[in-house]
């Protein structure tokens, strides 16, 4: 078992918190470098969500 299996594992019934976290991170990432590696961060934050299993864009919230 892969350490990315593991993990999706444990993130199993919290996808939406970990998203949250992700958006945080790289949020404050960008802070902190003023915005200079933007493109990479958002690169790295929607691969995450695509790991997480979310197949809707970054901007656009959840339809219910």
């Amino acid at each position: 078992m892969s350490m990315l299996d593991k993990l999706k594992g444990l993130l199993k019934g919290h996808e939406d918190t970990a998203r949250q976290g992700v958006e945080k991170g790289g949020d404050a990432f960008d802070a902190r470098t003023g915005n200079k590696y933007q493109g990479q961060v958002d690169t790295a934050q929607q691969k995450l969500n695509e790991q997480l299993g979310s197949d809707r864009p970054q901007d656009r919230p959840p339809q219910v």
